[in-house]
């Protein structure tokens, strides 16, 4: 995929998002290092979309 193709498909992705940005890599880390506290001790078997909303959509 050349540069604009990549371009127009992360406009693309960003206009069609509930929050109208994507998401960046520091908040999937933050669910990840939640998860692996002993805040999250009590959660088992959970799904947790990380997407902003995107699936709700």
């Amino acid at each position: 995929m050349s540069d604009p193709q990549f371009a127009d498909l992360i406009e693309k992705i960003r206009a069609s998002h509930p929050l109208g940005r994507i998401g960046v890599p520091e908040e999937i880390a933050a669910a990840a290092v939640w998860l692996l506290s002993d805040k999250a001790s009590f959660v088992t078997g959970a799904e947790l979309a990380v997407d902003g909303g995107f699936l709700a959509i």
